[in-house]
């Protein structure tokens, strides 16, 4: 918990209004209840689901999913954390002032037909957020997936399941993206401290997460999709005083005329000049991806994996010579500097490979590699001064023994202070990358990615070499 209370009953609370809940499987509000107690739809174990009180909210039926329902909030006696609200637009007026009455301050309106939908939806969340300042609501959305809180088990979303816990918080202006980032997250290992869909973010916006977020101790990486900035100016400071604490990483959409022409259709809002967020992120000491890729790659190695030193290059160490010298072009593309192997560090490796071996960086160790090439070659280049951090490439072929060397990179990879992201080459959704996912290490199916991955802990070493040496 971080501590500031504005936004501690979102992610903490200990009892949940949900209002518009339903019986109907097909409705929003089924799934939000269900995924309340038992953490996802698919399932009924209530240990994956929010400990809290739960009260549903319906005018018509007496109970749902086994709960008491209630025909307003105004009727129930506990005092109500949050309350999420899943009712037509036309009625969520109505129900924000009885929240207001009820005196509920924490608000998450998933409903749509807001900003997003022309001007009398602008005009509609115009009155909505006069009725909330008047009773002291701060709100999430509308318009928006929901929230989750990994420590408190707490779904409140409409999508299919949840991320698994872990460091990374997600912040993001599209809720058909954030169900993309959960499902990924499953599949590759994305653990998530927090998800927040802000939707049209008609009160909470990026800038009160990313400060919220900042002060979390269990949150190591802030990740981020924008698609507009209310007030950029406090969302630059917002960032610049975050990035000192965490790293952050920027999807930013709505680049291009059209991107942006879409953007306004999509949450009601209207893209900046791109240049000057491109400015505005990079100044401020964050990381700008621009791919979704980009995004996943560079969150999971910064919150995971150290930052590399400043002023140490890369080595890169492959059974394969092409997916090599792929890697070596990308990190070129990007500026990652490779580190000049030093004669000792080249005698060493001599000493342990054929004489075939490319005696230069990238570190070609040959496609017949044993687990034991692997482990001395690494174990040499770990310990070299000149290393900041190793790309490892693996090629399964016809003599590699793939598990035995994942299984080194994994002590290789908690025995030093140094980071490594991997990839193997063509290996996509099979044990040996989901055990490195699950140790911390960032895999990838193209060497290119793993690349990436390394350069985000480049850029953030070198970030936090410049925030030290000038003291502000």
């Amino acid at each position: 918990m971080s501590g500031l209370s504005i936004l501690d009953n979102f992610f903490y609370p200990q009892s949940i209004a949900v209002i518009g809940a339903s019986s109907n499987l097909q409705k929003v509000g089924h799934v939000v209840l269900k995924n309340i107690l038992f953490g996802g739809t698919s399932t009924s174990d209530k240990k994956e689901g929010f400990k809290g009180k739960v009260f549903p909210v319906n005018l018509r039926e007496k109970e749902i999913l086994g709960l008491k329902t209630y025909k307003s909030v105004k009727e129930i006696s506990d005092r109500i954390d949050v309350a999420v609200i899943v009712v037509p637009a036309k009625d969520v007026l109505k129900v924000t002032e009885e929240c207001g009455q009820k005196g509920i301050g924490s608000v998450v309106i998933i409903s749509a037909g807001f900003a997003e939908s022309g001007k009398a939806g602008s005009s509609f969340q115009t009155e909505l957020l006069s009725i909330a300042k008047q009773y002291g609501i701060r709100i999430i959305g509308p318009n928006c997936l929901g929230i989750i809180s990994s420590s408190e088990n707490l779904n409140l979303t409409f999508a299919r399941v949840k991320p698994p816990a872990g460091p990374i918080a997600f912040i993001s202006q599209s809720g058909a993206l954030g169900t993309a980032v959960i499902e990924y997250a499953l599949e590759e290992y994305f653990g998530m401290s927090y998800f927040v869909s802000i939707g049209n973010k008609s009160d909470i916006d990026d800038s009160d997460l990313l400060e919220y977020f900042a002060e979390d101790s269990g949150t190591k990486c802030i990740s981020l999709y924008l698609e507009s900035v209310r007030d950029g100016r406090r969302f630059f400071n917002s960032m610049k005083s975050a990035a000192k604490k965490k790293p952050i990483v920027v999807l930013k959409a709505g680049i291009t005329s059209a991107g942006a022409k879409a953007i306004a259709s999509h949450t009601g809002s209207l893209a900046g000049a791109d240049v000057a967020y491109d400015a505005a992120i990079r100044q401020s000491g964050a990381l700008r991806a621009r791919t979704m890729y980009e995004l996943f790659d560079a969150s999971r190695a910064l919150a995971y994996q150290p930052p590399v030193k400043d002023g140490h290059g890369i080595a890169i160490v492959t059974n394969a010579g092409g997916p090599g010298v792929i890697a070596a072009d990308d990190a070129y593309k990007h500026g990652l500097p490779l580190a000049t192997l030093t004669e000792q560090t080249i005698k060493l490796i001599t000493s342990v490979c054929p004489p075939t071996w490319s005696r230069q960086n990238p570190i070609d160790i040959i496609g017949d590699a044993t687990p034991q090439r692997y482990r001395r070659v690494l174990n040499i280049v770990a310990s070299a001064p000149e290393v900041g951090g190793i790309i490892i490439i693996c090629s399964r072929q016809a003599l590699t023994q793939i598990r035995e060397i994942v299984d080194d990179m994994i002590i290789l990879s908690k025995s030093i202070k140094k980071p490594v992201t991997v990839s193997l080459v063509g290996i996509v959704a099979q044990e040996e990358d989901r055990i490195l996912d699950k140790n911390g290490i960032p895999v990838t199916e193209v060497p290119e990615r793993a690349v990436e991955a390394m350069n985000a802990l480049f850029l953030r070493g070198r970030y936090l070499d410049r925030l030290n040496k000038s003291g502000y």
